[in-house]
């Protein structure tokens, strides 16, 4: 490859060459089912992900939760299989399944030996295809998600990541937390949660990957026999759903301080700002500047907050990016009485990288940082299996590791420089939670303002 390959949603048929002479082919059938696989020369091994472009941020008023719920639900069992026929199909060939419900998407997969991925296609299919959504199984995990939620909200980490959300995004769908609330998921009725099922779990929704050593033509055969012993109708033409506009969207801060009161020996300190989109063409440049700022332990703050001053154990910064919104947050696990402290030296460093910009030697390690993590994160098919799934769903192109180095070659310290800047000039938010007064922040940010 020469530079990313883009993955028109009417082009039925690709195939290239990647980095390290993987094999990648994607195939999108008249009933707009997209498959896509990467066989990776010398695996043994390989994951398997069924995704739909559908997360909790597409969720109505009423139905919040919904898609965390029936990611839960689709596991309990089906017409032909239940919940313990899942279970022993994956353990008894020592594989692993799971789901993982984000804000944008959900997926559903399994890692396995290269022999067991009919079975893996077969169980997998099956589940997101044919839940029965168990009415007394409903109710059991009605329980089971309570229980997750209030084991979340005993971990103030957790708690300052929902509240740090809603600060920055404010009223903005990606704002909400992705499980729901106990309130919407006592709520919840297994109508809504089967209405959003119908809604989004069709042919035209469905996107699978597979990385390892997968060969693609069995694959496909394998897929739409497993879809159509379903009962889904492939025969009929649906064009896959279009990506999600990726057009900034206007965003209104929440609140500017949000503390939440607990009695603990440790503030969890969460500050950030607006950041950029997932398909921004400075994510790469947004990832160096991470690297340099927060994204290791010779990064600017672990050296000033930890090494330096003795301040926090954890400290770091972290930059997601959705289709229309973005997030730059910098964390910190402090004293109580030395949160307000660290709260103001975490954006003087932004400030000060903002103002003076960064140094080559800190490109350098950047680009080492970065392009090491990347090399050996593909060691994993997961990891593949993954990317394959972000290219299709949210990027609409294929960079594999020799495109996403020339990309990383090309960022510059004043490309670096000018996003911090851009990030310094956003409103500031501020979340805590930890045994802290009202005033902890004041001399940033006034009671109040």
């Amino acid at each position: 490859m020469n530079a990313a390959v883009k993955f028109p949603l009417n082009v039925p048929e690709l195939s290239f060459r990647a980095a390290g002479d993987a094999l990648v082919r994607r195939t999108v059938l008249p009933s707009g089912v997209r498959i896509l696989s990467e066989q990776v020369p010398g695996s043994r091994s390989l994951t398997v992900g069924y995704w739909v472009a559908v997360g909790s941020r597409d969720e109505l008023p009423g139905h919040f939760g919904s898609t965390h719920f029936l990611e839960h639900l689709l596991f309990k069992g089906t017409p032909t299989r239940t919940a313990f026929d899942i279970a022993i199909s994956f353990d008894e060939v020592g594989g692993e399944h799971n789901a993982m419900t984000a804000k944008e998407y959900t997926c559903y997969y399994a890692k396995v030996q290269d022999r067991d991925l009919s079975m893996a296609v077969e169980v997998l299919t099956d589940m997101l295809t044919s839940s029965t959504l168990d009415a007394i199984e409903f109710e059991t995990e009605r329980g089971v998600i309570l229980e997750e939620l209030a084991m979340a909200d005993d971990d103030p980490a957790d708690v300052a990541s929902e509240r740090f959300f809603e600060a920055v995004l404010g009223g903005h769908p990606l704002g909400r937390p992705i499980g729901g609330s106990a309130q919407t998921i006592r709520g919840a009725t297994r109508t809504g949660v089967n209405e959003h099922y119908q809604a989004n779990y069709r042919p035209q929704d469905l996107v699978v990957t597979v990385a390892g050593a997968v060969d693609h033509d069995a694959l496909v055969a394998g897929v739409v026999r497993a879809l159509e012993l379903a009962g889904w109708d492939l025969s009929v033409p649906a064009a896959p759903v279009v990506r999600r506009v990726d057009h900034p969207a206007t965003i209104t801060q929440g609140k500017s301080v949000t503390i939440v009161h607990r009695p603990l020996e440790q503030a969890n300190l969460l500050i950030g700002m607006p950041g950029i989109l997932a398909t921004d063409d400075r994510r790469v440049t947004m990832s160096v500047l991470n690297s340099i700022f927060g994204g290791g332990m010779s990064s600017r703050l672990f050296q000033e907050v930890r090494e330096k001053r003795g301040l926090a154990y954890s400290v770091y910064s972290f930059a997601p990016g959705y289709s229309d919104a973005g997030l730059f947050g910098m964390y910190a696990g402090c004293s109580p009485a030395k949160a307000g402290q660290v709260a103001e030296l975490l954006l003087s460093e932004l400030h000060r990288l903002a103002e003076h910009g960064v140094t080559d030697e800190e490109m350098r390690r950047a680009a080492g940082q970065l392009s090491g993590a990347s090399a050996l994160a593909l060691e994993d098919s997961d990891t593949r299996m993954s990317r394959l799934g972000r290219s299709e769903i949210t990027l609409g192109e294929f960079a594999d590791l020799d495109e996403a180095l020339r990309r990383l070659a090309l960022v510059t310290k004043d490309d670096v420089q000018e996003l911090a800047a851009e990030l310094a000039r956003g409103p500031v938010s501020i979340v805590a939670v930890g045994a802290l007064s009202d005033d902890t922040f004041a001399s940033i940010i006034p009671v109040g303002a």
